[in-house]
């Protein structure tokens, strides 16, 4: 789905949290960025990625990296998800698709033989001059962590 690949300039995106912050690609100039696109909060596979990198959280912090997620979920919804959980990163509510569709997640999906346009669960690993470093389109959600700190 996603035309992004290593070597490329990340989209610039400006996006607002589940507590109503704003966060924008310059805004971790000084940090590796982590920005990992999911279908809906509070879903199994969904929860189950959050978490692992909810549990790997400090390793992220002592590389020197930040995470962001990213849904077309509300506000609400994903303050319920990070609350739940306890998740230590911001989740962005993109209800208007303007990042899914910057880094080119949003499209044609295909569930029990049923073709709809959603979110294809994927990660973008950004360095800290806005340089993707990875595109991993194939999320293992149990074991995320080791895919993006390999």
């Amino acid at each position: 789905m996603t035309t992004l690949k290593k070597g490329d300039k990340a989209p610039s995106f400006t996006g607002t949290d589940q507590d109503g912050n704003t966060h924008s690609l310059t805004d971790y100039s000084e940090k590796k960025l982590v920005v990992f696109f999911y279908p809906k909060a509070n879903t199994p596979g969904c929860t189950v990625e959050a978490c692992d990198l909810r549990d790997n959280f400090d390793r992220y912090k002592a590389n020197n990296y930040a995470l962001l997620g990213v849904s077309a979920d509300n506000a609400k919804s994903q303050s319920n998800f990070k609350n739940k959980f306890d998740l230590p990163f911001p989740l962005l509510a993109d209800e208007t698709k303007e990042i899914l569709k910057a880094f080119g997640v949003w499209g044609p999906k295909k569930f029990m033989g049923r073709e709809y346009d959603g979110i294809h669960r994927t990660t973008f690993i950004i360095n800290e001059h806005g340089i993707i470093e990875d595109v991993i389109l194939d999320v293992k959600t149990k074991n995320h962590t080791a895919q993006i700190l390999k």
